[in-house]
């Protein structure tokens, strides 16, 4: 598995660890697989965005070193001593604007450390021209001849293979391939991503407590793939025959019980994941299997996945609950398993089972998966389960149209403001990674944010399409099917630096300097209720993470344990979730009043404004001074000791500054947290930060009598009750405080990231306007 960007020596291989382990230093690294959940107390890196996902070389071997010092364009992040000869050395090409352009990428490499594509300074008005599709294009996809006037979702096509790769599009990649670098960066990857897994054992079954076997499941379904990409690509039965030893393994006596529950229908993600692994190899590899190798397949898949499917449609089970008015990544994971395995026997079944499925799981999809995007675009459960749920709806989508030539409403009317969450997903991805409240969920392995090359596709937004094609998560076998050549343009062009997400179950706010410099600022913000989220959320209203100088300065702490007692069992105030620190108020960027936790009833309102300043045909914008964005939320119901919490956040001095503003009426005392991985030296009434090199300045202004800066260990406060078992510890996180006491106070924080080419005149004191009054123009 290809991690980043390629090696100096153009080759787009990387390692080969099918999973990321924690460290030492308590961060997330991608160095050793892991059967366990990530336990990072602040993953540095975007993951487990890219939590053992098949990542990409997506801009491979582009010509040399990062355009300042810091991390190697090249380096992939494992540790190698390639990696860090090229991260020391001075004299490796630097890459010019017309050698990327001319190469047809518009990323320099992918960041080793943050996995985020860097781009070069470059204007280019043609290629950088407003996202579009040419469908005249020679790079163009043929059309597709199988158009049913009246589809049907038992009435399939008659070539092979039906879910999500039909023969036309085979016929065509080579040629499209040899004229598209993403196409051929990624087919490269995936290859070799095959021949890694070929390399390994099949998976072995590991029960996960309550997460049973999912990451076995998802490992399946990953391999699977790319067995069945390389084998269409090479012709080479080989792939076939290690896929058939994948697929004996997981449905042989060694692997689980030995009944029909072999695949964990109580943990209902588990079954339906090896349903679509499944469904993929008896369609991809159809030609090779013989009848008493697919009699085996379909025999497997029904028994241990399909079956219980029709069983929750019947209601004769007790792990149906998922069917049920939930609109979170259960419902579009377990109908996408169930539906990918269906269609995939559909013709050949003789049991009624595949047909069954297909009349409950699409209408019920529509009813609850299609509806787990709000009317802003906001994945109401976390930026992290976003990708597990998308990634469910696109195959679903994908799966339906190719195999029956509709969508029957899944993505283009059941909820039409779907295609929002591509903006949401844009908007959640920083400078450097997520803005990741909220659980980070388990590996990720097959899942990947390819969902959003999709949905560009389907509802004419290419932007989204650009945007996920430079990520280092592109290079997988859907993203070959899913991406249309024939775009053009750059997702940065005539693009808002901010934007707004209003809806009361998350409101939050994305604010940043730039879509193309890793080094801008990016301050993301949330308020919003804290019930709602599938119980994913943590007790956060108020939380905040910021990007500058190319590092993360306020990051989330992400997942507690999932095998923790109770992490699950209930949102109600005195839930034991909340007593673990990562779920906690203490453990967020908010105010603690009283040493408590927040209210889980939070109602708050915000307002917010925007210069609307707009990114252009260039990797680099001149931000105008007067340019700015701001957000306030009144969030006094998040509290109980407490009668007015106001929170304010605004960008000041061209972007480059940042201000939090805090007033507070409360009976009891308040605390003020931000979690860093810097090193902290609190100094009165401002503190220094250093990280990555680089240093930010954090300083109150007008600060409430006897108010000043401490550093904190990343544990729970006096006096909040013990969770059932000790917490997890958070190694390399420093908690920066401000204790306040009872009564009224205003804290002014800002944040001033130390640019090499300021001076310390250059800087600007925002005046004290209380948040009430705060306008666009209020802090001129």
């Amino acid at each position: 598995m290809s991690y980043g960007a390629v090696p100096q020596n153009n080759s787009p291989y990387g390692s080969s660890n099918p999973g990321y382990a924690e460290s030492s230093t308590g961060f997330i690294t991608p160095h050793a697989a892991t059967k366990k959940k990530g336990l990072s107390p602040w993953i540095k890196f975007g993951v487990p965005v890219l939590l053992a996902v098949i990542i990409a070389a997506v801009v491979g071997g582009v010509l040399g070193t990062r355009k300042k010092g810091g991390d190697s364009s090249s380096s992939s992040g494992s540790g190698s001593s390639a990696d860090k000869d090229a991260s020391v050395d001075s004299k490796a090409p630097i890459a010019t604007a017309t050698d990327i352009l001319a190469a047809g990428v518009f990323a320099t490499a992918t960041n080793s450390k943050y996995m985020i594509p860097l781009y070069p300074s470059a204007t280019n008005t043609a290629l950088f021209a407003a996202p579009t599709v040419d469908a005249s294009s020679s790079k163009a996809w043929p059309k597709d001849s199988f158009a049913p006037a009246n589809p049907s979702p038992t009435n399939v096509r008659e070539d092979r293979p039906r879910l999500i790769a039909p023969q036309y599009k085979w016929d065509a990649l080579p040629d499209l391939i040899r004229n598209d670098p993403y196409l051929r960066k990624w087919n490269d990857t995936i290859i070799q991503n095959a021949t890694d897994y070929a390399a390994l054992r099949p998976v072995e079954y590991f029960m996960d407590g309550d997460s049973g076997i999912l990451d076995n499941a998802r490992e399946v379904k990953m391999r699977i793939k790319a067995f069945g990409y390389a084998y269409h690509m090479t012709g080479n039965t080989k792939w076939g025959d290690r896929a058939w030893e994948e697929l004996q393994n997981a449905i042989s006596d060694s692997f689980g019980p030995t009944n029909n529950t072999k695949w964990n229908p109580g943990h209902f993600l588990d079954a339906a994941e090896f349903s679509a692994a499944f469904g993929i190899a008896y369609d991809w590899f159809y030609p090779l299997w013989t009848d008493d190798q697919k009699k085996t397949i379909r025999d497997g898949l029904i028994m241990y996945g399909l079956q219980h499917g029709v069983d929750v449609y019947a209601g004769g089970t007790t792990f149906g609950w998922w069917t049920d008015n939930i609109t979170g990544n259960w419902n579009c994971v377990c109908n996408g398993g169930l539906t990918l395995g269906a269609l995939a026997i559909l013709g050949d079944d003789t049991t009624g089972v595949a047909a069954s499925l297909l009349g409950s799981t699409i209408d019920n999809a529509k009813a609850n998966c299609a509806q787990a995007v709000m009317d802003d675009g906001s994945w109401a459960e976390s930026p992290n389960y976003w990708y597990f749920g998308t990634t469910g709806h696109a195959e679903m989508v994908s799966a339906l149209i190719t195999a029956t030539g509709s969508d029957y409403g899944l993505m283009s009317t059941a909820n039409t403001n779907y295609w929002r969450t591509g903006d949401f997903h844009m908007g959640v991805f920083g400078v450097t990674s997520l803005f990741d409240y909220g659980d980070h969920g388990p590996n990720k392995f097959s899942t990947t944010a390819n969902s959003m090359i999709l949905y560009g596709g389907l509802t004419n937004h290419p932007e989204f399409i650009l945007h996920q094609r430079d990520r280092a998560d592109a290079a997988e076998p859907w993203s070959m099917f899913w991406y249309d050549p024939a775009v053009t343009g750059a997702y940065w062009t005539n693009r808002k630096l901010d934007y707004f997400y209003d809806n009361p179950r998350v409101q939050w706010a994305s604010m940043r300097g730039s879509w193309t410099d890793d080094d801008a600022v990016y301050l993301g913000i949330k308020a919003g209720q804290n019930l709602g989220h599938q119980t994913h959320n943590d007790l956060d209203v108020g939380t905040f993470v910021l990007d500058a100088l190319g590092t993360r300065w306020a990051g989330e702490l992400g997942s507690g344990d999932y095998r923790s007692p109770q992490y699950f069992n209930s949102q109600a105030q005195e839930a034991e979730r909340w007593k673990y620190y990562r779920k906690a108020t203490v453990g967020q960027n908010t105010l603690v009043v009283n040493n408590a936790n927040q209210n889980v009833n939070s109602e708050p309102t915000v307002k917010h404004g925007s210069s609307d300043t707009t990114q252009g045909s260039s990797t680099v914008l001149t931000i105008p001074k007067d340019s700015t964005a701001f957000w306030v939320a009144d969030i006094s119901s998040a509290y109980f000791d407490a009668s007015s919490v106001k929170r304010g956040a605004r960008l000041l001095n061209g972007r480059r500054q940042v201000l939090i503003q805090d007033e507070i009426t409360a009976t009891q005392t308040v605390q003020w947290r931000m979690h860093t991985n810097a090193t902290v030296t609190p100094e009165g009434t401002s503190a220094t930060l250093k990280l990555d090199g680089q240093t930010l300045k954090v300083t109150m202004l007008d600060p409430p009598s006897g108010a000043s800066f401490k550093t904190m260990d990343p544990v729970r406060l006096p006096g909040m009750p013990e969770p059932l078992i000790p917490d997890q510890e958070n190694p390399g996180v420093t908690v920066l405080a401000v204790d306040l006491p009872a009564g009224t106070s205003t804290l002014r924080v800002l944040f001033n990231p130390q640019w090499e080419d300021m001076k310390d005149a250059d800087y600007v004191t925002p005046p004290n306007v209380a948040l009430d009054s705060w306008t666009l123009r209020s802090h001129d």
